[in-house]
């Protein structure tokens, strides 16, 4: 029979594990710095996921600190951050375009109950399963996907529709290039150039912050005709929204069922892949399924305040370890520091320039993209036919085509040209 004291332990969170070995003053301190730290790079980056992903500012920080509490206070991994990933700005637009925000609202909300319910049948470990080379092409194809979203706030162009794929999207910015807003790339692409000359120059300093701090600050004191925050959604709201039970319909719920697996697909793909990292980084080890019951329970949250999806965050990961996280409590810390951003000085936001946004997105897109994995894997003809597929599939349609069509190619590939006894060993 199971044991039952081994699957208890398979769900307790790291949180209480933490807690049980005891926990200090000292502790506390180096915790709140890397939460303090975390924020300080977690702050624009919320308010540009959720402008870049068609939503106002204010719901990447409503996921940020709702799904950033919760996804600490449950999750598998001791040193775990969530909030909005980069890697979702694709399918929330294309939701949001599809089905309006109470259709983004649903779909957040089914794929929380998802991962819960992939969490409770010990589906965590299947992440083993999906091929290197699908992770890097569905990863490169987002990155590319979500740089070519960006590229209309960044030159400021005015188009009447702006298209959900890529092709058509590309050929309307083309139409639209005498639209150009010369001061709205310069500053742009001055953001994304301090953001690199910062992490180069001066690695521990918040480049994020200060570039778009900096971007702000000549657009109000030079008056640059560029849209901002403040012109296109008004002023953020000064608190948290009262928690709202998502508009419901048996009809709804058919019409967002495609999006909400492909929010499952990549929800669990990528706090599962930020567990690994954190794992590689501290020499620990994550509950894989306890992760995914905490990443679904924590989506469902943010959709009941407005939030957008929610997921690990490699980026903000790494940040915590390297910033001297002891526990979870670095997580759930960081979410305050947000909140007291949004209770305190949400009205500066409304100066943020769309273009510096852009430009940070930009930044996360090259840092995205698995450039020299890529190139690795195009060595040899097996991974390179598995990569390009999953990539092509990415790029001009989703990534759940992406994903799948790459795994049956890495299965349909993994015996051809090997000699029987390769075969056999593998």
């Amino acid at each position: 029979m199971p044991d039952g004291t081994a699957t208890a332990h398979l769900y307790q969170p790291k949180l209480i594990s933490m807690m049980r070995e005891g926990y200090s003053l000292q502790f506390l301190k180096k915790d709140t710095l890397a939460a303090l730290t975390v924020a300080i790079v977690a702050l624009p980056l919320s308010m540009a996921i959720a402008v870049g992903s068609g939503v106002s500012p204010e719901r990447g920080l409503y996921a940020g600190i709702i799904g950033g509490a919760i996804v600490s206070a449950l999750s598998g991994s001791r040193f775990q951050i969530g909030g909005p990933a980069g890697a979702f700005i694709v399918l929330v637009s294309a939701t949001v375009s599809r089905h309006g925000l109470e259709g983004l609202i649903l779909t957040v909300f089914l794929s929380g109950m998802m991962l819960t319910l992939l969490g409770l049948l010990r589906m965590g470990s299947l992440i083993r399963y999906v091929p290197h080379a699908v992770t890097v092409g569905f990863t490169s194809g987002i990155a590319v996907t979500i740089f070519a979203s960006q590229i209309k706030d960044l030159g400021g162009f005015r188009l009447a529709r702006e298209p959900g794929a890529l092709i058509p999207k590309l050929a309307a910015l083309w139409q639209a290039l005498a639209t150009l807003n010369v001061f709205s790339i310069c500053i742009g692409l001055a953001t994304a150039s301090a953001i690199f000359v910062l992490r180069w120059w001066r690695p521990n300093w918040p480049g994020m912050l200060f570039a778009v701090i900096g971007a702000s600050a000549a657009t109000a004191l030079w008056h640059l005709p560029v849209e901002t925050v403040g012109s296109r959604f008004g002023d953020l709201p000064h608190n948290l929204p009262i928690p709202q039970a998502p508009n419901v319909s048996l009809d709804m719920i058919f019409a967002v069922l495609p999006a909400a697996l492909s929010f499952t697909l990549l929800g669990g793909l990528e706090s599962l892949l930020s567990a690994r990292v954190a794992d590689a980084m501290t020499g620990r080890k994550h509950r894989s399924n306890m992760e995914l019951v905490g990443q679904g329970i924590a989506n469902m949250a943010s959709a009941l305040f407005g939030g957008i999806s929610v997921t690990g965050t490699i980026a903000r990961t790494a940040t915590n370890i390297r910033a001297g996280a002891i526990s979870p409590l670095s997580g759930i810390l960081h979410a305050v520091f947000l909140l007291l951003f949004l209770l305190v000085a949400a009205p500066l936001a409304g100066f943020i320039p769309l273009t510096a946004l852009a430009g940070l997105l930009i930044v996360v897109c090259w840092n995205m993209a698995e450039k020299r994995e890529f190139a690795l894997l195009l060595r040899e003809w097996r991974s390179a036919t598995t990569l390009l597929v999953t990539f092509g599939g990415t790029l001009l349609f989703d990534l759940t085509v992406g994903v799948i069509a790459g795994c049956v190619v890495a299965a349909a590939l993994a015996g051809v040209g090997r000699k029987p006894e390769e075969r056999i060993s593998r």
